[in-house]
């Protein structure tokens, strides 16, 4: 799945991940971010009904979703749902970007960002709505000026690879040398 994903098979990508439903593959984490991905780049009806029924039976065995999985799936719903939205959700999405812009929190906790083409979509929808549309408009403003808003694209932030947080440095900056003697070290202390 992982090839075909990569080399954009998303169609049958979709059908190696039915067949390993169907022959009862035990889920890891990776697969279950794999199996939202692909149902996200294929962003169709078909693909939502099968990423939404994957995380009811992923829950109701109990099993932790991903982080990563879990925004996959909430972009698809997005994807799907934008067409059809009502306006007590466009209310609480309003209550979200009130609630990203207050700075309630300490200057150590990274503040969320929001994907510039998410926040055209938020505001296509609530132009209909004159009380919403100012509202959004002074967060928006508010957005801009703490820096949460960036240019990327929903779909570039969420098919971002994460880097490997330990830092290589420490293990060329290793000590070779004995500090007392400028003696090499022995092979066996170099553990330390």
């Amino acid at each position: 799945m992982d090839m075909l994903f990569i080399k954009g098979k998303y169609k049958s990508a979709l059908e190696v991940l039915i067949e390993m439903k169907n022959q009862d593959v035990k889920f890891s984490k990776d697969t279950y971010v794999l199996a939202f991905a692909i149902c996200y780049k294929l962003n169709s009806p078909e693909s939502f009904k099968i990423c939404m029924t994957l995380r009811e039976e992923a829950l109701i065995k109990g099993e932790v979703l991903p982080r990563r999985a879990s925004c996959f799936a909430v972009a698809l719903a997005l994807n799907q749902i934008m067409i059809h939205i009502q306006s007590n959700v466009l209310k609480t999405l309003i209550e979200i970007l009130k609630d990203a812009t207050e700075g309630n929190v300490s200057r150590f906790v990274k503040k969320p960002v929001f994907s510039e083409e998410v926040l055209a979509k938020v505001r296509e929808k609530v132009k209909d709505v004159p009380a919403l549309l100012a509202t959004f408009e002074e967060l928006y403003g508010k957005l801009h000026i703490n820096g949460q808003v960036t240019t990327y694209t929903l779909d570039a932030l969420l098919c971002h690879t994460p880097k490997d947080r330990k830092s290589h440095m420490a293990l060329l900056n290793k000590r070779t040398v004995s500090r007392r003697t400028f003696q090499p070290l022995s092979q066996s202390l170099w553990a330390e």
